[in-house]
């Protein structure tokens, strides 16, 4: 069985990975995956819930993806364009994000920043639903596995616990692969031209 849960004082464990993973997913780097996996470990230990770190970690995923897709879409081209050492990597960043979309379409959620998303002007309806997908995928990888580790590192190696830690593993393995794919075809010559991603289907 999944370790007891001691729920006293765990309400600010929790708000402390919601406001950590909103702000990675808005914009600031490694945050959230540093949150995730110590929210693993604290459940592994019993002091958090890991379906309450998967859900809560999932929602803040979306919550911040919505907050950097609607700064991207607002103000991301001054963002990206605005004078600077690094005016030139920004903007190259904007037209790898544009090709990302022309290929890979609503996938391209999974490995590309929410902000991009609204600069290259994604649709929102297809954002909000691809973004929760990949919010989710990231938490149950990221928990998951973490809290497979933290029971196994503590003696605990049952087949519920052994199960967990694959289930995450296999998504993460997954994800891993995808980026690597997506890695490969940007070292690719890139096409003549693109349709924006505001006309993907």
């Amino acid at each position: 069985m999944m370790a007891a849960t001691d729920t006293a004082g765990a309400w600010w464990l929790y708000l402390l990975l919601f406001v950590a993973v909103v702000a990675s997913w808005a914009g600031v780097p490694a945050i959230g995956t540093t949150a995730v996996g110590a929210a693993g470990v604290a459940a592994s230990q019993g002091k958090l819930d890991l379906t309450v770190v998967v859900v809560l970690s999932t929602v803040a995923g979306e919550v911040g993806g919505l907050i950097g897709y609607a700064i991207g879409n607002r103000w991301g081209r001054q963002l990206l364009e605005r004078p600077g050492k690094h005016r030139e990597g920004r903007e190259r960043t904007l037209e790898k994000g544009e090709q990302a979309y022309a290929r890979w379409g609503r996938l391209a959620v999974f490995f590309t920043p929410a902000i991009v998303s609204g600069t290259a002007k994604m649709r929102y309806g297809q954002f909000v639903l691809w973004n929760l997908f990949a919010s989710f995928a990231f938490s149950l990888s990221v928990a998951a596995s973490a809290y497979g580790l933290g029971r196994i590192a503590t003696g605990h190696t049952t087949a519920h616990d052994i199960g967990i830690l694959l289930v995450g593993v296999a998504v993460g393995v997954f994800l891993v692969w995808f980026t690597r794919r997506r890695r490969r075809w940007r070292a690719a010559p890139a096409a003549p031209s693109s349709p924006p991603a505001s006309e993907l289907g």
